[in-house]
């Protein structure tokens, strides 16, 4: 059993831990298009999403969390030690290449939305950011990185006055919120496998469960047997963390579908095609605040999502290669997961130069995300019922009721998509 981890001081965010960064990571650029873009097509009939996924991200994190907080490694590191290298490499390779569309298409939002607030050619915006955060990654500790990433996390308020600038009948909102309105169509289909999708984005869980090893280095467990195990304390202290950053990641997408359902759709414009399009159309809907709003907010957490999914992608790599790396070390002595970072960087802008259309990309990523979603969540549910892995700290009834049916929701919505598909 590891030793309690020290209290942490330091001011509200760093007490928060590092499950508000997962939260609002989770909103990412992508997840903004997304969002955004059921709000426009659906109105405020889609706000019954929010309170439906709550659950599913809080249990995906979670368990992700757990896994790391217990086992004391990462999640590929636990899948490499626990399953055969057919499983391991196929799983690994779709995460990998995942984390580099998903990574692109924000860099894509990023550059758009930034191009409203300044005159910049916008693939020049995407080289100059992505180098930014590459340095930063190589430069930066993991404590001031951690320290950064949830001072980024305050950009994404920016959607909560966004909406209340849309001035919307708050008694539609409540109604549209606790009485769903589901129509059987294979666009609101789509639009629910990819909201499904990016809440619970595979980059999500293997940040989560990393940076649970992450702070125990930072605490002095270097060695991965100094880290197994976890307290009661430990572990209602998890819970707690990942609530936190669940609920705030969950009303800040709350208040995306409802700042473009109020607006957009509720004035005819229900196809988004670009990030610029969508804070451009609120300006003479909400006002030009909302516009900037809009605009910074993709910025804002842009710059924590994207390091998020470049680091996760090289977590991912290292682990199932067997090597070793992580934030906490130099780069002298992790050159291949530093090497990856940037690798994935520049491959994440070269995808920028193809051509593609940032939101609609930043769409689809979110329903490429929602296949890839069902088996690596069940992987984690099987791995944290195996006493091998959690010793006496498998999941109790709660979680694996929650769990189970959070696996069986994604199954079913990426299954209820396929056969809309065929007909």
């Amino acid at each position: 059993m590891s030793d309690p981890l020290p209290s942490s001081h330091g001011g509200l965010l760093r007490r928060l831990g590092t499950g508000i960064i997962t939260g609002a990571a989770d909103d990412d650029p992508s997840a903004i298009g997304t969002y955004a873009s059921a709000g426009a097509k659906f109105g405020l009939g889609f706000l019954w999403i929010a309170p439906l996924l709550l659950p599913m991200m809080y249990v995906v994190t979670y368990l992700s969390a757990k896994l790391g907080q217990v086992y004391g490694k990462g999640l590929f590191a636990i899948i490499r030690d626990r399953y055969p290298r057919g499983l391991l490499f196929p799983l690994m390779a779709g995460a990998f290449v995942g984390n580099i569309i998903e990574a692109a298409a924000n860099l894509g939002g990023m550059g758009a939305a930034m191009g409203l607030l300044v005159p910049i050619p916008i693939p020049l915006i995407v080289v100059a950011a992505a180098t930014g955060i590459a340095l930063f990654q190589l430069l930066g500790s993991y404590a001031l990185i951690r320290t950064i990433f949830q001072g980024l996390t305050l950009a994404l308020f920016a959607y909560v006055a966004a909406a209340l600038l849309a001035k919307p009948d708050w008694g539609a909102v409540l109604h549209a919120t606790f009485v769903p309105h589901v129509a059987f169509t294979s666009d609101m289909l789509a639009m629910v496998v990819a909201c499904i999708g990016t809440s619970l984005s595979a980059y999500v869980y293997t940040w989560q469960s990393n940076q649970e090893v992450e702070e125990q280095i930072e605490a002095g467990r270097t060695m991965p047997e100094q880290r197994k195990g976890a307290t009661r304390a430990e572990l209602r202290h998890v819970r707690r963390d990942v609530l936190t950053g669940m609920i705030f990641s969950n009303v800040i997408l709350y208040f995306i579908i409802l700042s473009t359902g109020a607006t957009l759709h509720a004035n005819g414009q229900t196809d988004i095609a670009s990030a610029a399009q969508a804070a451009q159309a609120l300006q003479p809907l909400a006002g030009p605040a909302a516009k900037y709003l809009f605009a910074l907010g993709v910025v804002g957490v842009g710059f924590l999502a994207v390091p998020v999914m470049t680091t996760g992608a090289a977590y991912d790599l290292v682990q199932g290669l067997g090597r070793t790396g992580d934030l906490n070390t130099p780069v002298p002595g992790a050159k291949l997961f530093y090497g990856t970072i940037v690798g994935v960087t520049v491959l994440a802008v070269g995808l920028n130069f193809l051509g593609f259309n940032p939101m609609r990309a930043l769409v689809w990523s979110g329903i490429v995300q929602g296949f890839s979603v069902p088996p690596l969540l069940l992987m984690m549910m099987l791995m944290t019922n195996d006493r091998a892995v959690m010793g006496a700290q498998t999941n109790g009834w709660v979680t694996n009721l929650l769990g189970g049916a959070t696996v069986l929701a994604a199954f079913a919505a990426t299954a209820c998509l396929v056969v809309s598909w065929c007909r």
